[in-house]
């Protein structure tokens, strides 16, 4: 799956107006043809228009909208929780307070999830650090807390 970064999104906005046909949007959104097709057919995505000899066709609109779904799927959002939000979007600006709450909560489990894997890459680079040091200076015991009883636990 493409993963697009905020610099690509603003590249993005170089899209033509229409898109010609699904593998081009699956290209530019990283999805498959299928799931596409099957984002439309449980109403995460309106289907496209299709052309008089009934291929699909996209909008940037489109495109930018798959891209976003993406996202959020990628940083756990459920794909009924981005149908309950697309179904707000298609109310209007009345829904924008509800739509921005989810948004805040949803922004909310990722910052928390920022803050796990942080801690876990800490944890990782202190492993990587003893096992340069180790590598470096044989003279070391590879122990985790005494120097004179060698570690039992092959996973630390």
């Amino acid at each position: 799956m493409v993963i697009v970064t905020i610099k690509e999104w603003d590249t993005l906005q170089e899209i033509p107006e229409t898109i010609t046909s699904i593998s081009q949007a699956a290209e530019l959104t990283g999805l498959t043809e299928d799931t596409i097709r099957y984002y439309e057919r449980i109403g995460l995505l309106p289907y496209a228009e299709r052309k008089a000899n009934g291929h699909r066709f996209y909008s940037r609109d489109q495109i930018l909208g798959i891209i976003f779904l993406t996202r959020l799927k990628a940083t756990g959002m459920t794909i009924e929780e981005m149908k309950h939000y697309r179904e707000l979007s298609m109310q209007g600006n009345s829904t924008i307070p509800i739509r921005h709450s989810l948004l805040e909560k949803h922004n909310q489990k990722i910052q928390q999830e920022i803050s796990r894997l942080m801690e876990t890459q800490k944890i990782i680079e202190y492993k990587l650090n003893h096992y340069r040091d180790l590598s470096t200076n044989p003279d070391l015991s590879d122990t985790n807390c005494n120097p004179t009883t060698p570690s039992t636990n092959p996973l630390f």
